[in-house]
């Protein structure tokens, strides 16, 4: 735990105002020979170097410095930070500027807009003019302001001061995309078919068979209801430019032809002279040309939470960084200012941003490629294979009619009908889950792509740290101590009872504006809200901590003076009455920038005791202070003097204007430097990134030296990685003489970074593997992501303001920050993190690749009774032999026993290795490739139809004992060799088995004993009715028990997917077994569909010599296809519960995909719940009425 208090992403103004640097130099201390420079009193220009001018780049100046002993990169980064401004900036943190501001007049309309212009520059040069030449190039004056005839003619040339919304899709038309795209095409046209079917059955016969109708009301069903389910969840969809309409501000007071007027911001045109006060929203890009203590909230732009100056100097060639320009959108906190508006609309800043947001084309996201290739293979199969034994039964002599519904048979077999409704259900119960997480989808399909990240561009402050400034080391008594953060402040490492300590702490507490906010004195101290500036509160928080209260401290110290910071001191000074109240001395304490205090220093308390400033103390000084901002934190001095009471007596009169009193020759105590320190869970986060294959790369608008430190701190620069710069320090040699290859960590400058061509940037994302990007512009992390992008990598980034909303859209996908986010960045992203946490992406990463992985499950589920469902179908087509499964049937398996287990997979827990595999290949590693297709078609699915034919073997045996005991319902020839059949059951004769038949005999008599059911089991679970045979739900039980074994096996030995088909043909050779077994031998088989199917047909006659009456075989073995009856049939009943069975085995043996089912568990309870309920399902036929007959029964 630490002192915090938020802090924003880079260098704020006002902390470095009151710190006076970044790290050890952000007001420009630059130590040559042990000596400290001088500061430059002019404050609105950057801090200069003593000594002769460094002219030339940056990188030339800073190596022409000399290096400091064995302190190199320490010093290196020192001396980088000194040619910097006042703000601790330098030049880098830009985005490119133009010398023209012609380019304003470019077209509107988001189509004439240039994207790769809006990404190199903002076409912004009026910050450099001074006021008078902005005068004249927008004819206005600086007192009257514009003509109403001058505003006029400006806004008709320009158009009103608005950002262009982007053609936007009428719903009806999103809504007939879900519902006629992709997969849903293949359904449609099966249902139209259905519909045609049954018309022209209806229509030349008198008693049409239903199913067709039903089929295609059913696929209508399925296609409608999944594609109102996309579209409602599609409408949830990211608006980007009506957030950004929401920021434009309403109102604007400008001033025309001398007199004030309040009008529509629409109608501030270029050339308007406008007023701005505290809670105004600033109308258009201003440069300002008067201001009054105006500070504005620059956060929506810049990501900078901390209220910037605004003031008439150009103070920066950047005009994001300058002071004279007022952004449009952002907020003005406090002050009033008068400008003259210099771009509107879509020219300005913001308008920038949004054209290139909107402009952007997101493409597709992985899971939907990998849906639309699975989907191509799925239809192109199914289309082939349909038209294919179309053309084959016309050819056979089927009819037409026939052939089209065996058309629609091979249409509907190969498609798995409910996998889109089981992909859309997994995606949202993943959603959900995430969200429990912290993790908020927009996207549903953003819950795989992150899954498939292999690089994050991660923000630095608010995600990877706590975005809370917190005290972290202090150096007094000429030591470096630790700041005790915990709570209970048991980790002190200092002696709380020095006076220096004691001393030092007073100085910190009463030099500052910062207090608790009312009412919270019930929480904990790290916890509690603070009124004041980010640098202040961290001291607040670090001595109410260490010392106790400090209301009670200041109360004992009354303020009686105070000089607020400014830039040109650099310091903030008070003066107070002692606790002793017989005591007439005043006590001075300053704070602010440490090499500005310790010049109004001769001496510094060490021990307890004052002693003069020697060049032994300043050396020490020196050294603390390079190494604490080393660290990349912010450093502040502090000191104080008790004013001699004789000269400053009670009730003195203090003036803070014309300062009467001393204010140097004070007591120097000692410094705190403070940083936003990392998330606890981030280091531990990024490792498992690492383990992963996921790259991490911070792009952070902050100082190099801090975004570096912080890198290190997390983990992204792994400790023994070197830069360049450490390189060049260690070996004591010129940047330019290192080999960039031998460097695997790289920070890069902003200003750098806009000089590199796409080659260079290529080159640095390949050749290095831990980045830091410090000190980015929007455009700048916009091109970061692009870069990414070309390497083949699948891209998340995080960002928090207007500023990061091109990145966060260009992105695979983009994660916005919950808590400290803008509005527009929440919309322009795909996934939001309710906790700013890094932790949580890691999360939902692990998330992303469990619901692959679990989708090929599911989809490797489904597929696995496609063989059983299309065999059918060929066998019937190509052989001639009776169909032992309809249309109806394969819809309720594969909307109905499919249906839940398929999703249930969805809650499966994520297998042990799932964070240490590389991240997939979107090339390679599809969602269905060649292995999932040869376990689902050809081993597991192999394996069913095996299995399901010995099935119908128990029925038909049953059968075939059941006419032994039953009246004669067929006919022989009596003259012939035949066995004489009689009425009389005692009279009933069966014949031999001709010699041809008893091989098939033999295989099938060795599977009865696993086939055979108690009878007292068989009429429980027929609900008392014996002729149900039950018997078909345990038949299939060994074969799934084999299956099983055979899968953990592979698992445990090959550990990979086994290729080809495994005895797809051998589940038919059962087939042939039962057919045989009840007369029918395979050489009578072939060919005798027509005669089969065909009612009229009372002279069947079989291998025996038996004839068969219609009803007689229809009954026995299966209704014609042409009569269509759903459960018409044993056989097409045993067909059906076969499936149901074996599929127990299946789904568990798609439970995992490496491990085996005994490592992973049965812990799933959703899925033990969808294995229970499709044998509910598998039941129901059993159950309903057939046909006005009541439940089922197999009848003779």
């Amino acid at each position: 735990v630490q002192f915090s208090v938020e802090t924003p992403d880079c260098l704020r103004e006002e902390a470095v105002q009151q710190s006076g640097c970044v790290g050890p130099n952000a007001s420009g201390l630059v130590i040559r020979d042990g000596a400290i420079p001088k500061p430059d009193s002019n404050a609105a220009a950057q801090d200069s170097l003593d000594g002769p001018s460094v002219e030339g780049s940056q990188d030339e100046r800073i190596q022409s410095l000399p290096p400091r002993g064995g302190r190199g990169r320490i010093f290196s980064d020192v001396q980088e930070m000194a040619i910097v401004d006042m703000y601790g900036r330098s030049d880098s943190y830009r985005v490119a500027t133009t010398q023209d501001n012609d380019e304003k007049e470019s077209p509107k309309k988001k189509g004439g807009k240039d994207l790769d212009d809006l990404k190199k520059e903002v076409p912004l040069t009026e910050h450099k003019m001074s006021i008078e030449e902005v005068c004249r190039k927008y004819n206005t004056d600086i007192v009257q302001g514009l003509t109403n005839a001058k505003a006029a003619e400006y806004l008709a040339r320009d158009g009103p001061n608005a950002l262009t919304p982007p053609p936007t899709t009428p719903e009806w038309i999103k809504f007939c995309r879900q519902l006629f795209g992709g997969f849903s095409i293949l359904l449609w046209i099966g249902a139209i078919l259905c519909f045609l079917a049954y018309a022209i059955q209806a229509a030349t016969e008198d008693e049409p068979a239903g199913d067709n109708l039903y089929l295609g009301i059913v696929l209508s069903a399925v296609v409608i209801i999944t594609g109102c389910f996309s579209y409602f969840q599609e409408a949830k969809s990211s608006k980007i430019m009506e957030s950004f309409k929401n920021m434009v501000p309403q109102q604007a007071l400008v001033i025309r032809e001398g007199e004030k007027l309040q009008i529509n911001a629409e109608e501030v045109v270029a050339g308007d002279l406008v007023e701005v006060k505290g809670g105004d929203r600033i109308p258009a890009d201003l440069r300002v040309i008067s201001a009054h203590g105006c500070k504005v909230d620059n956060s929506s732009l810049t990501g900078e939470s901390e209220p910037q100056t605004r003031s008439p100097d150009c103070t920066h060639d950047n005009p994001l960084e300058t002071r004279n320009i007022a952004f449009f959108s952002t907020n003005c906190v406090e002050g009033t200012a008068r400008g003259i508006v210099v771009c509107t609309g879509d020219r300005t800043v913001m308008g920038r941003i949004a054209t290139l947001t909107s402009g952007l084309e997101t493409g597709k996201t992985p899971i939907a490629k990998e849906i639309e290739h699975f989907i191509q293979i799925i239809t192109g199969v199914a289309v082939f294979l349909g038209l294919s034994f179309f053309i084959l039964s016309i050819i056979l002599g089927y009819s037409w009619l026939e052939a089209v519904i065996f058309l629609i048979g091979i249409i509907v077999a190969n498609v798995p009908e409910g996998l889109l409704a089981t992909v859309t259900v997994c995606l949202t119960l993943t959603a959900k889950r995430m969200a429990r997480k912290n993790c908020l989808v927009k996207n549903l399909e953003a819950v795989e792509t992150l899954g498939s990240t292999s690089t994050i561009c991660s923000d630095k402050t608010g995600t990877l740290t706590q975005n809370r400034m917190t005290v972290a080391h202090m150096w007094f008594d000429n030591q470096i101590h630790e700041a005790d953060t915990t709570e209970d402040q048991s980790g002190t490492s200092f002696d709380k009872t020095s006076v220096t300590w004691v001393s030092l702490a007073r100085v910190a507490i009463l030099c500052n504006r910062a207090v608790f906010k009312a009412g919270q004195e019930s929480l904990p101290i790290l916890k509690r809200d603070v009124a004041g500036d980010a640098s202040e509160s961290a001291l607040l928080k670090c001595i109410e901590l260490s010392c106790g209260s400090v209301k009670a401290m200041r109360d004992k110290n009354k303020k009686v003076a105070e000089i607020p910071f400014n830039s040109t001191n650099k310091y903030q000074l008070s003066v107070h009455e002692t606790e002793d109240t017989d005591d007439n001395h005043y006590l001075l304490v300053m704070k602010g920038a440490p090499e500005r205090i310790l010049e109004r220093c001769s001496t510094i308390m060490v021990q307890g005791k004052e002693q003069p400033m020697d060049e032994e103390m300043k050396e020490a000084f020196q050294n603390a202070y390079l190494e604490l901002g080393g660290l990349g934190e912010r450093v502040l001095g502090f000191c104080h003097l008790f004013l001699p009471g004789d000269q400053y007596p009670k009730g003195f009169a203090f003036d803070t204007d014309d300062v009467n009193f001393r204010t140097d020759n004070l007591c120097f105590v000692g410094l705190m430097s403070m940083i936003d320190p990392p998330r606890a869970a981030v280091p531990d986060a990024v490792g498992k990134c690492r383990s992963a294959g996921i790259k991490v790369i911070m792009v952070t608008g902050d100082h190099p030296i801090t975004a570096k430190a912080i890198a290190k701190g997390v983990g992204i620069i792994s400790e023994g990685n070197e830069t360049v710069e450490d390189i060049a320090a260690r070996l004591n040699i010129p940047v330019s003489q290192v080999n960039p290859r031998d460097a695997k960590a790289c920070v890069i400058h902003g200003s750098d970074l806009k000089d590199l061509s796409q080659e260079q940037m290529d080159e640095v994302l390949k050749n290095h593997t831990e980045i830091v990007f410090a000190r980015t512009s929007p455009q700048q992390k916009l091109i970061i992501v692009e870069g990414c992008q070309r390497q083949g990598a699948i891209v998340a980034v995080t960002g928090d303001g207007v500023n990061d909303s091109p990145a966060l859209k260009k992105a695979d996908i983009g994660v916005a920050m919950g808590i400290s986010g803008s509005d527009v960045s929440k919309q322009a992203a795909d996934m939001i993190l309710l906790d700013d946490n890094f932790a949580s992406i890691v999360t939902g990463v692990e998330e992303g690749r469990l619901i692959f992985d679990n989708l090929k499950k599911s989809i490797a589920y489904t597929l696995t009774s496609n063989i059983p469902e299309i065999t059918p179908f060929l066998f019937f087509i190509l052989v001639n032999i009776p169909l032992p499964l309809g249309t109806i049937t394969i819809l309720c398996i594969d909307l109905g026993t499919d249906m839940v287990p398929a999703i249930s997979l969805a809650y499966e827990a994520a297998e042990s290795d799932i964070m240490k595999r590389q991240p997939r290949n979107p090339l390679r590693d599809k969602l269905v490739n060649e292995r999932l297709i040869s376990i689902a078609y050809g081993q597991i699915a192999g394996h069913l139809v095996r299995a399901c034919p010995e099935k119908v073997k128990t029925d038909e045996a049953t059968d075939r004992q059941a006419e032994q005991t039953r009246p004669k319902v067929c006919s022989s020839d009596t003259e012939g060799d035949g066995p004489s059949v009689s009425g009389s059951p005692a009279a009933v004769s069966v014949p031999a088995d001709p010699p041809e038949a008893k091989p098939v005999a033999a295989a099938s008599s060795m599977l009865d004993p696993v086939m055979t059911v108690p009878p007292a089991i068989e009429t429980g679970l027929s609900g008392g009715n014996p002729g149900a045979t039950p018997s078909w739900w345990f038949c299939a039980f060994p074969y799934g028990f084999l299956i099983f074994v055979y899968d953990e096996i592979r698992k445990l030995i090959l550990r990979r997917n086994p290729g080809g088909m495994i005895q797809a043909l051998g589940g038919f050779f059962a087939y042939f077994v039962i057919m045989a077994e009840n007369g029918f031998l395979p050489s009578l088989l072939v060919g005798i569909r027509l005669n089969w199917d065909d009612r009229s047909n009372n002279d069947l006659e079989d291998s025996y010599g038996q004839q068969w009456v219609s009803h007689r075989f229809i009954t026995l073995h299966l209704e014609p296809m042409s009569r269509g009856k759903s459960w018409g049939s044993p056989v097409t009943q045993t067909f059906f519960v076969s499936i149901v069975v074996v599929q127990w085995a299946d789904v568990i043996i798609c439970k995992t995909r490496r491990n085996s089912v005994f490592q992973q568990g049965m812990k799933n309870k959703i899925l033990i719940f969808g294995l229970f309920l499709r044998d509910g399902f598998g039941r129901l036929p059993f159950l309903l009425p057939r046909n006005g007959r009541g439940p089922f029964e197999c009848t003779h």
